[in-house]
């Protein structure tokens, strides 16, 4: 079964294993309306006992996710609908990782692209993410905009890397290749690209036709810990630094230097150095 009622999904069923293919041009940005979408479309398949597994791919080889879209405060009435909606103790960001965080299907990301800020929380919320050593990318980014990681990344960060480390990716605001990150235990493995489809779609294909229960019992068993207070801590800090005048100057000096542009994504680290040089 082959789903396209959303602009900026795609979506594919087939033995137990949803295909998800993220596709919102020219650079995938995360931005308003893919999170509406993704949280209608993981709330109903939260529901679906037919599917097992979730697998998360982008439509566009160099891009799994940009970011966050860096014009979102545009669309103000749909981030208004999603504030709606959002649980008290999350910020709109924030709901998007852990809403995959919590699903009761395996996720799966598989990383042939880069991922930065929004990007990267996103591969770490899933359960499980498998990158190409050639030409996966991840790093949050946020650090060169003036601001911190407000999706829940400094708190999956420290989960999977460890405090010194989660310092190191923010601070930094470095790109990650596939191989570093899979050795701080950021993503599950790196694998050579021509091997990355037919690993990813093994692993998910076998995880589907576990027997019935083996999944649930196994998350029930290993459940996605509980960042409350570090998701409140985090927004504080995120709300302190994107109402700074530095920071929005960075982020519309990006945006006319070409960030949320192909040609601008594939360096953004120097491209938003260049901009806090001015």
């Amino acid at each position: 079964m082959t789903t396209n009622v959303y602009s900026t999904l795609h979506m594919s069923i087939e033995d137990g294993v949803a295909r998800i293919v993220l596709d919102n041009p020219p650079v995938n940005v995360l931005d308003a309306t893919m999170m509406r979408e993704l949280r209608t479309l993981l709330t109903t398949l939260a529901d679906d006992s037919t599917v097992r597994v979730i697998v998360f791919s982008s439509a566009d080889p160099e891009f799994f996710l940009a970011h966050v879209d860096m014009r979102i405060g545009e669309k103000m009435d749909v981030l208004q609908e999603l504030a709606a909606s959002t649980p008290a103790d999350v910020n709109v960001f924030q709901a998007v990782g852990e809403l995959i965080r919590h699903q009761p299907q395996v996720t799966i990301v598989k990383l042939a692209g880069k991922a930065r800020g929004g990007g990267a929380e996103f591969v770490a919320a899933a359960d499980m993410a498998f990158a190409a050593t050639e030409t996966a990318g991840i790093g949050q980014i946020e650090a060169l905009m003036g601001i911190i990681p407000g999706g829940g990344g400094t708190q999956y960060l420290r989960d999977r890397v460890g405090r010194n480390r989660a310092l190191e990716v923010v601070l930094t605001a470095d790109l990650f290749d596939a191989e570093a990150a899979a050795s701080y235990g950021w993503i599950n493995r790196a694998l050579p690209a021509d091997q990355l489809d037919e690993y990813v779609d093994r692993i998910a294909r076998n995880i589907a036709a576990l027997p019935d229960g083996v999944i649930e019992a196994a998350k029930r068993s290993l459940p996605a810990d509980d960042f409350k207070e570090g998701l409140l801590r985090e927004n504080d800090a995120w709300a302190s630094q994107i109402s700074q005048p530095a920071a929005q100057q960075l982020i519309s000096g990006g945006l006319q230097s070409g960030a949320q542009t192909p040609a601008g994504e594939r360096d953004l680290e120097e491209l938003m150095r260049s901009a806090t040089r001015q």
